[in-house]
């Protein structure tokens, strides 16, 4: 028999357990018994193309969904459109922290049009082409708040700034805060939308929706508080919104590269944790209990 068809040891998984041998990586069964004998590692086969089924939930984007999309044509996008998001946020999100004494936030308006912006708004397309709605809507939405953030932010715009419509309109700062505040809550309202379609997925898409739904809604209070004229609290507001948008930065990253990762690339897998009411928590729990059964 050749080498690289003999039957390999269980490896943590319940379908190895069950089936006594390992699934292959992307399809590949010799390639992946290969790389288990040079480079032992308990998450190799963490999931099997004969379930089709991705790497990991978050680099679909598919909430409740963790099987791939059938007969796909091209290439993943949403690993892409993730790292948009995450680069974009994380930049913003440090000059909402005051990193360095960065205040002024205009250095986030070339990611905004560019990469947030275009590339994401260009993922989302992509993932409509491949039946995904939820990605569609969440990257496309995303894209064009980022397109329209950066408009915002723009000098020659000056949409909020001395001269512009709401200063001429008011005579003071105040009414140009207020908007701002309309339009961060109108994207917390949305981003709660999609958070509640997440319920049944996994932990860190999840908590991906849940971080940044709690920095538009601290961003939001702090252009409230600042119309208001409490800059302390406001001040604080907008820390509280820069901490947040940094962690749902690094779950975009996270998320990413849960998708990108695969036997080709890394030498291991990331865990997304399954919710244990979802479809492949109930699959974990029914293989596990059939487990104990048969022992």
């Amino acid at each position: 028999m050749d080498e690289n068809m003999k039957p390999m040891p269980p490896v943590g998984q319940e379908y190895a357990r069950a089936t006594g041998m390992a699934p292959a990586l992307n399809g590949n069964v010799a390639a992946a018994r290969a790389s288990q004998r040079d480079f032992p590692n308990p998450m190799a086969f963490i999931h099997a193309d004969n379930e089709r089924r991705l790497p990991a939930f978050g680099g679909e984007f598919q909430p409740g969904l963790y099987r791939s999309v059938e007969a796909r044509k091209f290439a993943n996008p949403a690993p892409l459109g993730l790292s948009a998001f995450a680069l974009t946020t994380f930049v913003l999100s440090a000059v909402n922290l005051g990193v360095r004494g960065v205040s002024v936030p205009n250095i986030a308006v070339p990611l905004a049009l560019g990469y947030g912006g275009l590339v994401q708004l260009l993922a989302g397309m992509w993932e409509m082409a491949v039946g995904n709605t939820f990605g569609a809507t969440a990257l496309s939405s995303y894209g064009g708040f980022w397109i329209a953030y950066g408009v915002l932010l723009t000098p020659n715009w000056n949409i909020l700034g001395e001269g512009g419509p709401y200063m001429a309109e008011s005579g003071s700062a105040s009414m140009g805060d207020s908007a701002l505040g309309f339009f961060l809550t109108g994207w917390f309202i949305f981003t709660t939308i999609l958070l509640l379609c997440t319920l049944r997925s996994t932990v860190m898409f999840f908590m991906l929706f849940f971080t940044l739904d709690l920095a538009f809604l601290m961003l939001a209070c702090g252009a409230f508080a600042e119309a208001d004229g409490n800059m302390e609290v406001s001040h604080k507001l907008h820390q509280a919104g820069g901490g947040f948008g940094m962690a749902a930065a690094f779950l975009a990253w996270y998320n990413a590269f849960a998708g990108i990762a695969d036997s080709s690339n890394s030498f291991f897998l990331i865990p997304v944790f399954h919710f244990p009411w979802s479809e492949k928590g109930r699959e974990d729990r029914i293989a596990a209990k059939s487990e104990r059964d048969n022992a």
